[in-house]
């Protein structure tokens, strides 16, 4: 075990799986990995500026809303680059028509997770004459269970199956680096597909303060209710991300052990076990973040 790791406070580093291809991202660079169809892995490169380098990115809760932009920005960008690398040539993604699919994700994210259980807890509450704090846990629960199955769902179209064998690669290749291991095949393959600050986590924990923050709002109409819901998700994005790194360098603690488990456990469904070749993809990911770092860091030792 290389001990200069082990002993070091390592930065954080992430990752997205992409089509046929893993995003992993450092502090000031990123590197893209993807699996050509002739079998080669094209890296694609670039150095975090703008947001990455301000003062928001140290605000506790501010800097949780980088999350929101990595996934929606970022990992668009490189999701739909990975795709193109996949299609024949007519059938490329241009620009215009990724901007309106993200979008229209966008709208349809907000619309089945939040609008659709406050809306249909609005009409049990209406046909029931429940109290508003029941009404507001059940929508919670609402939104919890199509997460779940939502996630459940599309684990099970072969292509996001696929897409989900990556984030195993993803996952396993953060995990070795972090425990101080050689990135290698023999290494890397035998860590675990969990990761505590996984996206999924993000989302679980999202969705879990949404039923306590959501139910201490009181009633109010509904046209203002599903104002609300929308406001309030930098709100929930913020305390999520605060609470996501803090169970992260806390989990020698058995009772953050127990916090964590469920969504430990969500990543089984957001998960699956890699072959050779997608850890090869993620292994070099993470490999070319390191080396842009470094140098980046001898550059600025440099007097």
């Amino acid at each position: 075990m290389n001990q200069h790791i082990k002993t070091e406070k390592l930065p954080s580093y992430g990752g997205q799986a992409l089509i046929e291809g893993v995003l992993m991202r450092g502090s000031t660079s990123l590197a893209a990995a993807m699996r050509s169809p002739e079998g080669n892995i094209i890296i694609e490169t670039e150095t975090l500026t703008g947001i990455y380098q301000s003062p928001i990115k140290k605000i506790p809760f501010i800097r949780g809303l980088i999350i929101l932009w990595d996934a929606l920005g970022l990992g668009m960008k490189f999701l739909s680059r990975s795709a193109n690398l996949q299609a024949p040539e007519g059938e490329k993604i241009d620009g215009n028509t990724m901007t309106g699919t993200i979008i229209f994700s966008i709208f349809l994210a907000i619309g089945l997770f939040f609008f659709a259980p406050a809306l249909i807890s609005q009409l049990i509450e209406s046909w029931t004459g429940w109290n508003p704090i029941i009404g507001s846990f059940t929508e919670g629960v609402l939104r919890l269970t199509l997460l779940v199955g939502y996630i459940w769902g599309v684990g099970k179209v072969p292509e996001i199956s696929r897409v989900f064998a990556y984030h195993g690669a993803e996952h396993k290749t953060i995990n070795a680096y972090e425990s101080g291991e050689e990135l290698t095949l023999v290494n890397v393959k035998k860590f675990t597909l969990v990761h505590p600050r996984c996206g999924t986590a993000f989302m679980l924990t999202l969705v879990v303060l949404s039923i306590i923050i959501f139910s201490l709002l009181g009633p109010m109409p509904v046209i203002l209710r599903l104002f609300s819901r929308v406001l309030l998700i930098p709100v929930l994005a913020g305390i999520a991300y605060e609470y996501i790194r803090w169970t992260a360098n806390h989990l020698n603690n058995p009772i953050v052990k127990i916090l964590v488990s469920p969504n430990l456990l969500l990543q089984k469904l957001t998960t699956r076990e890699p072959d050779e070749n997608m850890l090869e993809v993620a292994i070099s990911a993470l490999k070319t973040v390191l080396e842009r770092e470094k140098l980046s860091q001898s550059k600025e030792m440099v007097p």
